[in-house]
């Protein structure tokens, strides 16, 4: 009889460790991408480099889930962004440098989190875009990547939330503490975002907001990341996009409106803009895409952008404009694998600013994605490259 209890007891707990072990997930994922680079103008003439993170970000995450009945789960997110050639980070002493939260989620009232995230403009409007996840990202990134579509730098110290599918309704909002005493907006940020998907129609809509973006180290955004990036006084961005999918084919229209006033700086690829604090720029971007699959291997997509700018302040004023046509070809050797094979072009006319105190005129210059930027407004970057999802 005590063989027996004692049989059943163990049985029950063996029951019980796999049902609780069964309950909770924790995923490792991530994305591989490195290839050949050429640019027709780097600055100091034609460069041929061997690249990471050409078209999708390069990175490893940890994603964890804990049923807690119900329909409510405790979540967390960790991940790396990193260069592939040398295993460096892409931002020094940032260990999870693009999303690192815990929170809740709820299968009926949706999500919230708390740590390093996105902004809605990267959750709602990024998917619609070429610059944005499945299209042609970082080599597609619009000037500047002013309008954050690229997911180049996330929020720190946010709070962060996302409603469940309404019937193909989705909502959502985060804000970034600054973290600073006696300084509540120096270096705070927040979004806002909506979308709809219903079969073939996909409709994003977003607005970002970054107070003091540079000012304050333990605030909600950093500058000096080694990617294309602006930091001022207040960064503004509105944006709305329409895709619409007919058989094997999608069109897609974006359009962003970014306010950047009070200017700290601009970087692009290692490289700062300089003589142009204290200006302002606004820019407006037209961008039309399409991707058709000729074959469930292979895909092609092409994307145009227009950014339309004005400039003014301390550094004169100006009327920046850049033209970007990119080209992508590609190819899945299986459901994790592809080859791809993309074309970009830029064009960039106008200045930054012509100040007439100084007789300086910072004329613009053409920077595709995270690249150099070129001597001249226009430059030519064609990539060849592998990437593995796992």
């Amino acid at each position: 009889m005590k063989k027996t209890l004692m049989a059943a007891a163990l049985a029950g707990a063996s029951a019980f460790a796999i049902n609780a072990h069964a309950q909770s997930s924790v995923t490792l994922y991530g994305t591989l991408d490195a290839g050949l680079v050429y640019l027709n103008n780097a600055g100091t003439g034609a460069s041929y480099s061997e690249g990471s993170g050409n078209v999708s970000n390069t990175y490893w995450g940890l994603r964890g889930n804990e049923d807690l009945g119900g329909g409510l789960h405790a979540i967390f997110t960790l991940e790396d962004g990193f260069n592939l050639n040398n295993g460096a980070s892409h931002e020094s002493g940032s260990q999870f440098n693009r999303q690192a939260y815990v929170g809740l989620k709820s299968d009926q009232y949706g999500t919230l989190t708390l740590g390093r995230q996105y902004s809605s403009a990267v959750d709602f409007l990024g998917p619609l875009s070429a610059t944005g996840q499945g299209y042609g990202n970082n080599l597609a990134a619009h000037p500047l990547n002013n309008d954050d579509l690229d997911a180049i730098s996330s929020i720190k110290n946010a709070v962060k939330y996302r409603s469940a599918n309404y019937y193909g309704f989705e909502f959502g909002g985060l804000y970034g503490f600054s973290n600073q005493a006696n300084g509540f907006s120096n270096n705070r940020a927040y979004s806002a975002g909506v979308s709809y998907n219903n079969g073939p129609l996909s409709a994003a809509a977003s607005y970002l907001q970054l107070n003091n973006g540079g000012t304050n180290t333990t605030g909600a955004t950093s500058l000096g990341n080694g990617s294309a990036t602006v930091a001022a006084n207040l960064q503004r961005t509105f944006g709305a996009g329409l895709n619409y999918t007919f058989g094997p084919a999608t069109l897609g229209f974006v359009y962003t409106n970014t306010h950047l006033d009070g200017l700290g700086g601009v970087e692009l690829g290692g490289t700062t803009f300089g003589g142009l604090n204290g200006s302002n720029l606004h820019l407006s971007n037209y961008e039309v895409n399409g991707r058709y699959a000729l074959t469930p291997a292979l895909n092609l997509s092409a994307a145009y952008t227009f950014t339309d700018g004005k400039a003014s302040g301390f550094g004169g004023t100006g009327s920046p404009k850049w033209q970007q046509v990119s080209l992508q070809s590609d190819y899945s050797l299986s459901k994790r694998t592809d080859v791809y094979l993309e074309g970009v072009y830029q064009k960039a006319t106008g200045s930054l600013g012509n100040n007439a105190a100084t007789g300086v005129n910072y004329a613009n210059r053409a920077a595709i994605g995270t690249s150099s930027p070129s001597s001249t407004g226009n430059q030519v970057a064609v990539t060849v490259g592998l990437r593995h999802r796992f």
